[in-house]
């Protein structure tokens, strides 16, 4: 399967307005991909309205959401099932800290029905750090049924190795988001305890426009979509 599990919808204060449910999906399916993920930050309440549109569209999805650790380190949090996923938003709450959300600063936080019409916004700013360790993140993802890759993990100020110099060993992850084969090859160099085969790779976009989001080079073998998420 050709995927992108990582993208942004316009809850994302981050992402351009154009990042509708009915946009992404389409855009996702002119593009060619057959999985796809959307993964806002700190919140999923965007989920039931892009799994409505996906499924109408044929698209097989994964829900997901982009947690942010109070090392501020930026964990994916992927699930099988809507259920578990929109299960994840009451521990959000309990640990994400009541900032108000200035538009005119980081932007609108909008969510949408599956007519892409305006239902909602968050009042409380998404780009905050969780008041939990990115251990205490991890675990919550495991409880609540889901997978946790770490985002983008040489890249950008929010990478654990920018946090945290390295990927720790024997933290209980499922996956390393990287951005080409090259980071691969930095991620095995640097990290003797990681191996090829010791987690699984994934190449995302991290899209907050339509026209970033993934062309059809990243391919899911069935069985590791089996192996880490079921037959969902």
């Amino acid at each position: 399967m050709f995927y992108d599990l990582h993208m942004h919808s316009c809850l994302s204060p981050c992402a351009e307005d154009e990042m509708t449910p009915n946009n992404i999906c389409g855009m996702a399916l002119v593009k060619g991909l057959e999985l796809i993920a959307v993964t806002d930050h700190n919140s999923v309440k965007q989920l039931p309205a892009v799994a409505e549109v996906a499924a109408g569209m044929g698209l097989r999805m994964l829900y997901g959401c982009e947690l942010e650790t109070s090392e501020e380190v930026h964990v994916l949090g992927l699930f099988a099932k809507l259920d578990d996923a929109m299960s994840m938003q009451s521990w959000i709450d309990s640990v994400m800290p009541s900032i108000s959300n200035d538009v005119d600063y980081f932007g609108k936080q909008e969510i949408m029905n599956a007519e892409d019409q305006l239902i909602g916004t968050e009042p409380r700013l998404l780009l905050v750090s969780l008041e939990a360790s990115l251990e205490e993140t991890i675990d919550a993802i495991h409880s609540h049924g889901g997978r946790a890759v770490l985002a983008h993990v040489l890249d950008r100020v929010n990478s654990v190795t920018r946090q945290l110099g390295f990927i720790p060993p024997g933290l209980d992850y499922d996956g390393l988001e990287i951005k080409s084969l090259e980071q691969k090859s930095r991620v095995l160099e640097t990290h003797s305890w990681i191996t090829e085969d010791s987690t699984e790779w994934f190449i995302d976009s991290d899209a907050h426009r339509l026209g970033d989001i993934s062309e059809p080079e990243n391919y899911m073998r069935e069985s590791v979509f089996r192996r880490l998420w079921g037959d969902s």
